[in-house]
């Protein structure tokens, strides 16, 4: 569980989060969801560590991330997988290599060890063998976000966070990816935080959900609540989804 205690953070004097209070469950996906500016994207940042919050906590099952010593803070951040936005997969080197990175950097196991991790990883996400020496360039968008989750697991994670995991792919891979996200929370036992936009993720992963305005929490609740809600700036936000689901 990973618990934010009316955290605070601004930028050049601008209040960008505002004394937000919130709790996210193991073995659920936890959504934080808003509009453009919001202040969703600075929300995930500092819970995991990188934005320095101005005031308030963030808790990992009760460990104190404000008061974590440097020591204590590179442990906790090998209990974390992240999956960026754009992938983030190294173009130099292979699929394989990409998914060792990390066992290479932050273990002591042997290359046998950390190439059977790897390859567990990426069976586990699905992805062929023949792809393994392939690198970033010549594998499609979709496998490329599946690297980047079987990397963000390769250290057996206690706490995934996920930026737009579906970003610029189609529909179909990205319902595709939302199991896989899906199955490995639960699977695991991960606490996963996702931040999105996706109207169809939310619908589909949302066991718990925060809903980010203007940089406070506006409402929270659950995929099966959120489109009857009475909130008046949620309602705002989820009135293009209803039209595009429901027609006017």
């Amino acid at each position: 569980m990973i618990t934010a205690k009316s955290i605070t953070k601004s930028f050049d004097g601008c209040l960008r989060l505002k004394g937000v209070d919130c709790e996210f469950g193991t073995g659920k996906t936890n959504l934080i969801i808003g509009k453009s500016g919001s202040g969703k994207t600075v929300m995930l940042k500092s819970l995991v560590g990188l934005y320095e919050v101005d005031s308030g906590d963030i808790l990992y099952d009760g460990r104190s991330l404000q008061n974590m010593s440097k020591y204590e803070r590179k442990e906790i951040h090998k209990e974390i997988g992240m999956l960026f936005q754009g992938s983030a997969l190294f173009d130099s080197l292979t699929v394989e290599e990409n998914v060792r990175f990390p066992l290479d950097m932050f273990t002591n196991d042997t290359y046998k060890q950390r190439r059977e991790r790897a390859h567990f990883c990426l069976q586990r996400v699905n992805l062929d063998s023949n792809c393994y020496n392939l690198y970033p360039s010549q594998i499609s968008g979709g496998m490329q976000k599946r690297v980047a989750i079987a990397r963000a697991i390769s250290l057996k994670p206690k706490y995934l966070f996920c930026d737009e995991p579906n970003s610029g792919l189609d529909p179909v891979t990205s319902a595709v990816i939302d199991d896989l996200i899906a199955e490995i929370t639960k699977e695991y036992g991960i606490t996963t935080i996702i931040n999105t936009h996706d109207m169809n993720s939310v619908m589909t992963l949302g066991e718990h959900i925060v809903f980010i305005d203007s940089g406070e929490k506006c409402w929270e609740g659950t995929r099966d609540d959120i489109l009857t809600a009475k909130n008046e700036r949620l309602e705002m936000f989820l009135a293009p989804a209803k039209r595009a689901r429901f027609g006017n």
